[in-house]
């Protein structure tokens, strides 16, 4: 008996398309990381996809860990080549090789909040701005969402539309200032700048394009505007992204999640 005859005919089917887009809508409890790592299995077992080209994405480390551990066991040998890991993990390793291209030194600090909040309150001390009017969680969270939508603080103060904004726009430039000043990136940044790096460096779009073969992302429905360009950009040679998400389920909208991404994924892969 195969491994794949325990999956339903709607798991089966997903499980066995591999070319080209796929997306896969299905609810909770429904078996998605199962067909994610029966997928990975048949393309490694009946495809012979070297484990190496194949990538899969998704949300939080304890996730990437459940599917680590998942596909270890159904694929065994080799499995370790296959990069499982969560967004920011990804783009954090792309990061620590090629970010000299950027201007800045690979070996980069990576922030965390603490250190975000304290750089925020020397920019309102610096820039005389009261924090009852600016509260330092209330920047580092238009920070956070100029980021997602992928604005550098230059692009933020274009768009800015009324004084607050332009006050804004005045702690966005000092705070990107300091940690390029410190060679140090946030959370945030770990996605804007990986796109930044692949948008403007084709060898390295090139490398990653051309090595994932097959992109898999899980919870689609929570990516924002940086995953998914991020996403795009890595699945641009092959074209075989298969994403996995149920529209009902989207629950971080709060930190810039779109659901247009799921929904307009048709659009965007018209042979889908």
């Amino acid at each position: 008996m195969s491994k794949y005859d325990s999956l339903n005919a709607m798991q089966q089917e997903a499980v066995f398309h591999t070319e080209g887009p796929v997306l896969i809508l299905a609810g909770a409890g429904s078996g998605k990381t199962r067909v994610l790592t029966h997928r990975i299995a048949y393309l490694i077992e009946e495809k012979g996809i070297n484990p190496w080209n194949i990538m899969a994405i998704t949300f939080t480390n304890k996730a990437a860990q459940e599917m680590r551990e998942r596909v270890d066991q159904i694929v065994g040998f080799g499995s370790e080549s296959i990069w499982v890991s969560t967004f920011h993990s990804s783009c954090v390793r792309m990061l620590r090789r090629y970010i000299d291209r950027l201007g800045y030194d690979n070996n980069f600090t990576i922030y965390d909040t603490s250190d975000s909040q304290a750089v925020i309150k020397a920019a309102l001390k610096a820039l005389n701005l009261d924090d009852k009017y600016y509260p330092v969680g209330a920047m580092i969270g238009a920070i956070s969402d100029a980021k997602n939508k992928l604005l550098f603080a230059s692009d933020f103060r274009k768009q800015a539309r009324d004084f607050y904004q332009q006050k804004v726009a005045d702690v966005y430039e000092y705070y990107e200032r300091e940690l390029r000043k410190n060679n140090a990136l946030d959370f945030d940044d770990l996605l804007l700048v990986a796109v930044k790096l692949l948008q403007s460096n084709e060898a390295v779009l090139d490398k990653y394009s051309k090595r994932f073969r097959y992109v898999m992302i899980d919870e689609y429905q929570d990516t924002n505007h940086a995953q998914y360009l991020l996403a795009k950009l890595l699945a641009s040679h092959w074209k075989n992204i298969a994403v996995v998400g149920d529209a009902d389920q989207s629950i971080y909208a709060w930190r810039g999640a779109d659901i247009q991404n799921i929904l307009d994924f048709e659009k965007d892969y018209p042979n889908c």
